[in-house]
């Protein structure tokens, strides 16, 4: 190196530059930067999770989480490019960039550590579900009743700390297990998630099931890589947008089957 650098002042700037990058911050790879560049947007959904992700009779993605993307999309002026994800590697194909961001992520401290949250924009909570024509507003109204439930669930430990002691909380070994009792009538009530109720509610019209209340509250956000300010406030920005001209509304509405909740 030094039969490069005839003069000693050279050397010595040479030091001094590189003492400043010792102590200079890693360049860092901006996302907003990389999707305005490319054009497109990788969003990470799944596709095994109707309403929010799933395959329709064309063979191609439909949902809540898909109308979303295209929403971001739209916002980031760039082409969605749907990456499908699993449970198991949806947080690795985020730090590893095969995904620039994540959908239905539930906001937990442990993931905090790692990945960053959009704000709230979609509903995810476990409801009370039940026909129409039975009288249920709130966890006094369970007196009586019989509830269907998969035991050991969170679904089970919400619905047993309200219901009141007259109520039957008939415990089984899955979600299926319980969702068939309460469809052939062996239960009046079912407690599950709000995206499973509104599957049931669009499949079983001849019941005219409904839901009735909500028990547990984890809405969905985005999920981000950390140090990535810029496309947050973008992402934020879009789900703002969204929410103020209804289009969150209109996209609960259709695929959840019901009102996005005011305090989302």
């Amino acid at each position: 190196m030094q039969r490069l650098f005839a003069s000693a002042t050279f050397a010595l700037s040479l030091a001094g530059a590189t003492a400043l990058a010792t102590f200079a911050p890693i360049a860092h790879a901006d996302a907003l930067d990389t999707i305005a560049k490319t054009g497109v947007v990788r969003v990470g959904v799944f596709e095994d999770y109707p309403p929010f992700g799933s395959i329709g009779p064309d063979m191609k993605p439909v949902g809540y989480d898909i109308e979303m993307a295209d929403v971001l999309g739209k916002a980031l002026n760039a082409k969605v490019e749907l990456v499908q994800v699993t449970g198991d590697n949806r947080m690795a194909y985020l730090a590893d960039h095969k995904a620039d961001m994540l959908l239905s992520v539930g906001q937990t401290p442990e993931r905090a550590k790692v990945i960053d949250f959009s704000a709230p924009y979609a509903p995810y909570y476990l409801a009370v579900f039940g026909p129409k024509n039975l009288t249920v507003k709130g966890a006094a109204d369970l007196a009586g009743k019989t509830i269907a439930v998969a035991r050991g669930t969170l679904e089970d430990l919400s619905v047993s700390k309200v219901a009141p002691p007259t109520a039957t909380i008939k415990r089984f070994d899955d979600p299926n297990g319980a969702i068939s009792a309460f469809l052939s009538g062996q239960a009046q009530l079912l407690v599950v998630g709000n995206d499973v109720g509104a599957t049931i509610m669009a499949r079983h019209p001849a019941i005219d099931p409904e839901q009735k209340f909500s028990l547990f509250s984890s809405p969905d956000h985005v999920g981000l890589n950390k140090n990535e300010p810029r496309l947050l406030q973008k992402v934020d920005e879009a789900i703002a947008q969204a929410r103020k001209d209804g289009t969150l509304n209109s996209m609960s509405q259709k695929w959840l089957k019901a009102p996005l909740p005011a305090n989302l």
